[in-house]
């Protein structure tokens, strides 16, 4: 494991060997739940950075914080197979991390594909699941959120600088975001690309897209409501984007009629997905973690 003033990389096998990543923010913050971070579809545990400080350090329980690189993105190798892109592989892949770090439960916060895998461990190893932060994500994914996010895949730029990747990324998001300010394009933009001798490149393999692409949207995907219903026992926080196309207000209000206790925060002037440092997010998602784990371990 290798250190950053920040946080250490941390890499393991997966079940077929293939070489994965993870940070490990607060390393020695063992007196709570430990709290595990799942980010989207192409994205990698960057995503996570500014949350990850919050919880591991400014908040009032400080606590382990491990984001996932899956195979494929970030720091994690590439699959040579791309149907193992899916999301019962990557779930295997995070309770292989988690046993290679000695978790055995923690809280989980998913952000749109971390989400669904949040679902499968949901069915795979329950007991893992302490309390469970979905972000922008349910059991019912809106076809025009699929269509939006394989519109701008197939048609992604190739930005050469930090302001031409900016730019191409206000083009894309900027109708959901209007709030957002140049220092948020820039973190997002600095999560999405690494730099190289080339210039800047999208920080995940280009095969992920194919797994997008060849979606039929015509037909609905199959709803998960069993396996949400499943986590009805698990204190659960949905966030949800304002202008989100992918998590509708009727599914989000379907969530909270079968999962009696839920918590909702829906961020104004925010699509798919909420950035979870902006705004009074961090603090939120403290304080639901505090007072989740309160609740199940009174003194």
């Amino acid at each position: 494991m290798s250190s950053n003033p920040d946080f250490s990389d941390f890499f393991y096998a997966a079940p077929d060997g293939l070489r994965l990543h993870a940070r490990v923010y607060g390393e020695a913050n063992s007196a709570h739940w430990p709290v595990v971070c799942l980010p989207g579809l192409t994205r990698n545990a960057r995503d996570f950075h500014e949350l990850a400080l919050h919880l591991s350090t400014r908040s009032a329980l400080a606590r382990k914080v491990v984001a996932f690189d899956y195979r494929g993105r970030g720091q994690s190798a590439y699959d040579p197979d791309v149907s193992h892109y899916n999301v019962g592989i990557e779930a295997g892949d995070v309770l292989a991390g988690l046993a290679a770090l000695g978790i055995e439960q923690a809280a989980f916060i998913g952000t749109s594909r971390g989400g669904l895998i949040i679902h499968v461990l949901g069915a795979m190893h329950p007991a893992a699941l302490k309390a469970i932060v979905l972000n922008d994500i349910g059991p019912v994914i809106e076809p025009a959120g699929l269509a939006h996010i394989q519109s701008y895949l197939e048609r992604a730029p190739k930005p050469k600088t930090l302001a031409e990747a900016m730019a191409a990324q206000r083009s894309v998001h900027g109708q959901d975001f209007p709030a957002l300010a140049d220092a948020d394009w820039e973190r997002m933009v600095r999560a999405i690309y690494r730099e190289t001798n080339q210039g800047l490149l999208p920080d995940f393999d280009s095969t992920l897209i194919d797994t997008v692409a060849n979606l039929d949207l015509s037909q609905p995907l199959p709803p998960l409501w069993q396996q949400f219903d499943a986590l009805a026992a698990i204190p659960l926080l949905v966030i949800r984007g304002a202008n989100s196309r992918l998590l509708s207000q009727e599914t989000l209000e379907e969530m909270r009629k079968r999962h009696p206790g839920t918590r909702t925060i829906t961020v104004p002037d925010h699509g798919h997905a909420p950035f979870l440092e902006t705004g009074n997010l961090p603090t939120d998602i403290a304080l639901f973690l505090d007072q989740a784990e309160a609740r199940k371990n009174p003194r």
